[in-house]
């Protein structure tokens, strides 16, 4: 069974940082493509920050220069550091990968649970 779990959400002041971390567990083939969503009440998921295997990144303008998000493929971990943060980076925020599993070959999109981050002013 795959799992993606995600922690290191919180509670923090306008400026601060938090670093989010999300760990897949299960039998599969190292994902190509890692990346974080964020998603507020009534409006639609949005893609913050992916990285590919190989390195390379891409962010959403909103978040450009203030998060950078990393990966450990021997951990099948990707991070999130969110730096200068605002009020309105609060959404809760998910991670995602696609999944190919060693044993059967199945590949299909898979998500962690949601980890909360707040930003007051």
């Amino acid at each position: 069974q795959v799992q993606l779990v995600e922690s290191g959400g919180g509670l923090v002041q306008a400026g601060g940082s938090l670093r989010l971390s999300c760990v897949a567990s299960g039998s599969f083939f190292t994902p190509n493509a890692m990346g974080w969503y964020r998603q507020v009440p009534g409006k639609q998921r949005e893609l913050v920050a992916t990285i590919f295997r190989g390195g390379s990144t891409n962010y959403a303008d909103s978040v450009k220069g203030r998060f950078t998000i990393s990966r450990d493929n021997a951990k099948n971990t990707v991070y999130l550091q969110m730096n200068s943060l605002k009020p309105e980076d609060t959404a809760v925020y998910y991670c995602n990968t696609v999944i190919t599993t060693i044993t059967t070959g199945y590949t299909f999109p898979a998500w962690g649970q949601g980890t909360q981050v707040t930003v007051s002013s």
